[in-house]
């Protein structure tokens, strides 16, 4: 139990323990909760309690997506709502999400997919969906694989370049934070150079898009085509090489055909998703210093494991 609570995000429960028979139903099996509840839901058969204080915690936002109106035209864009920044900024951080209903499962993948110290406080509405996820999140293999980066992003603390690494996760641009530029990095970027002045970090959509032009997509470890809601971390080493693929709009938009491109040759594979058996990867294609496929849909979470 301590090696699961270590890898998977968990739930935190404050209710008493006459609380118990809803998490029995929704398949609970461990929780977090306050000092002062913890000896009496000692006593309760088949839930695992450990004592946990949210106070510290940095207290994270829901995912999800916002649907904004576009200026430039008479639709509505997608403006995703993730904290993959604020992990990579702070990965020994514990983290703390209050999110009601079906979103707390999409909570607990964003968690895992960066590997942080979380816990997770949701409604009745979502235990299930969260139960289901930390079920399914505790049956993958332990990859331990390090993040993939194509750029160094020199992080000065500031609130504008919270903003540019924010904008860099939502767009797929995998970057690390870095003390100096590092030569083995393809791209290096510092906020308040020539090449990427202080004025345009006021625009921080500007400085991702320039990001990417000066990284040229043929040089992306991690591409992703068919939809603008659609969130990727690539780990690898070893021959190995593990993708996960959030959805910020939640199981009840169903993203269908995504399109993944991996920089390196990975002729094998095994798809894991959090919504269920039955989906197979399509036109599976290894050349050209690539891997390429198609995920034919995704309503919240789905890990590939690629290997030679």
């Amino acid at each position: 139990m301590l090696l699961l609570l270590a890898a998977v995000p968990v739930l935190f429960w404050d209710a008493a323990p006459d609380s118990a028979p809803a998490l029995h139903d929704a398949g609970v099996k461990a929780i977090l909760v306050p000092a002062a509840r913890l000896a009496a839901w000692k006593d309760v058969a088949g839930i695992a309690a450990s004592e946990a204080d949210p106070q510290g915690a940095v207290k994270l936002v829901a995912p999800n997506v916002n649907y904004r109106m576009n200026e430039a035209s008479a639709t509505t864009s997608p403006w995703i709502v993730a904290n993959g920044w604020k992990f990579i900024r702070r990965p020994q951080a514990r983290y703390y999400y209050d999110v009601p209903g079906r979103q707390a499962a999409l909570a607990a993948a964003e968690a895992f997919t960066y590997g942080v110290n979380a816990m997770i406080r949701t409604d009745s509405e979502g235990l299930k969906p969260l139960a289901a996820m930390l079920d399914f999140l505790a049956s993958l293999r332990d990859e331990s694989l390090p993040p993939v980066a194509d750029i160094g992003f020199i992080d000065d603390g500031s609130a504008a370049s919270g903003e540019v690494m924010n904008l860099m996760v939502r767009n797929n641009l995998l970057f690390r934070p870095v003390a100096a530029p590092d030569p083995k990095l393809k791209v290096n970027v510092k906020l308040g150079t020539r090449e990427y002045p202080l004025v345009d970090a006021k625009n921080p959509g500007k400085v991702a898009h320039e990001v990417r032009y000066n990284l040229t997509d043929e040089k992306r470890s991690l591409r992703l085509y068919g939809s603008q809601v659609v969130v990727g971390r690539l780990t690898a080493g070893n021959g190995r090489a593990r993708v996960h693929l959030l959805n910020y709009g939640g199981a009840a938009r169903k993203v269908n055909g995504i399109r993944v491109r991996v920089l390196g040759e990975y002729p094998k594979h095994q798809l894991s998703s959090a919504d269920g058996s039955g989906i197979e990867l399509l036109d599976y294609q290894v050349d050209a210093g690539a891997t390429e496929f198609t995920l034919p849909e995704l309503k919240t979470y789905a890990v590939i494991d690629l290997s030679r």
